[in-house]
């Protein structure tokens, strides 16, 4: 029995007052079949269900057309798709909720198929030689266009819209998801910009894209809104590899990010075991929080024991949950209870409907079953 449960305090959040500390993590749900990929009923629903989380963090919303490269995921950059998040900001603000959005570009991790034909946009052409989940299943990616200066900065403002729209939209803020192998971790990392400009090379030129974006999304929001998403320790996932430049890359953005007053830095631990690579580091809250003053958000991995007990020893703010909040729509009111958690059905994470999606019933439905 859990007696003590920070994870169930308030949280500020700048301007924000979060009602707990167990966050809802980002994660891609490809339930938007409709020709607008955008949200309809079922997210409604779906959000709605989870908003008693402290905070939700939406599934990634690609920012533009060039940016999609999984299928049937939601976008934000079109009036239709703002029509259909406004509808679920609404209900999870009926709820008592918070939520942000998760703007997203997947760079070289799309394919052609997204495109018209066209190759996916990246910093490097180089291949991650991964697989790409097109609308004809998944396909292995291929060698992507070095984008120009000029289409970076487009891209910089395709953010900047993005955020816009997440705004008329009703969000309460937005995550820039510079993370897990997508486009602006592509930038960060030599393995995936070997660019020669001035957004690669030195650490701070390939790193100079991320502070771009927070410099064009705070023009049209309030930067205590915004939230930024890292994952330093990503070694072979999506063609990530790690070197010895690579967590001083990290080390550099998150002292850098000091200087901004965002809502929140959300981290990852190591994805999967990375204790035999010599450029890793094994414990991303306990190198990082002493090194970024504001609000700090950790995630994989926890379960309810020890996110309570890395809030309790000062490492971290908040947690984020993925899984467990797929399977238990009512997360924080079974750690209130030290009641048990229902286990989730992987084969219906990516799948077309309702099942698997807004059919996990809440514990008052399954203790009466």
């Amino acid at each position: 029995m859990i007696t003590r449960q920070p994870l169930l305090e308030k949280l500020q959040m700048g301007d924000l007052e979060l009602q707990n500390r167990v966050i809802m993590a980002p994660m891609t749900r490809s339930r938007a079949t409709n020709p607008e990929n955008a949200p309809f009923d079922i997210h409604v629903k779906y959000y709605k269900q989870r908003s008693s989380a402290g905070l939700i963090i939406s599934e990634g919303a690609q920012i533009s057309k060039k940016a999609v490269g999984y299928v049937n995921t939601p976008g934000i950059y079109s009036d239709a798709q703002v029509e259909g998040w406004k509808k679920v900001t609404e209900g999870v603000h009926e709820k008592g909720g918070k939520i942000f959005i998760q703007l997203w570009h997947v760079g070289r991790m799309s394919h052609p198929d997204f495109h018209g034909g066209e190759l996916p946009h990246a910093p490097s052409a180089i291949n991650p030689h991964s697989k790409s989940f097109t609308p004809e299943g998944f396909k292995d990616t291929e060698t992507p266009k070095e984008m120009t200066i000029e289409e970076i900065k487009q891209t910089i403002l395709d953010y900047k819209k993005a955020a816009e729209n997440a705004m008329r939209a009703g969000f309460d803020g937005v995550e820039i998801h510079s993370s897990n192998g997508y486009l602006l971790h592509q930038f960060f990392n030599r393995t995936s910009n070997v660019r020669t400009d001035e957004y690669g090379g030195s650490i701070e030129n390939r790193a100079r894209i991320l502070f771009e974006v927070i410099d064009a999304i705070k023009e049209v929001m309030p930067v205590n809104r915004i939230g930024v998403r890292l994952n330093p320790s990503l070694h072979g996932i999506f063609g990530m590899t790690m070197d010895e430049e690579t967590i001083p890359t990290f080390d550099y953005i998150i002292e850098k990010l000091n200087q901004y007053d965002l809502a929140y830095l959300h981290l990852s631990e190591p994805f999967n075991d990375v204790s035999e690579i010599p450029y890793a580091e094994k414990e991303i809250a306990k190198r990082y929080r002493p090194m970024y003053k504001g609000t700090l958000i950790i995630n994989a991995g926890f379960d309810q024991e020890k996110g309570n007990q890395v809030v309790l020893e000062g490492l971290a703010d908040a947690v984020a949950y993925g899984k467990p909040f797929i399977s238990n729509p009512d997360l924080v009111e079974r750690f209130a209870e030290n009641a048990p958690l229902a286990d989730w059905d992987q084969s219906t994470f990516y799948t077309p409907g309702e099942k698997g999606f807004t059919d996990y019933p809440k514990l008052s439905v399954s203790k009466s079953i």
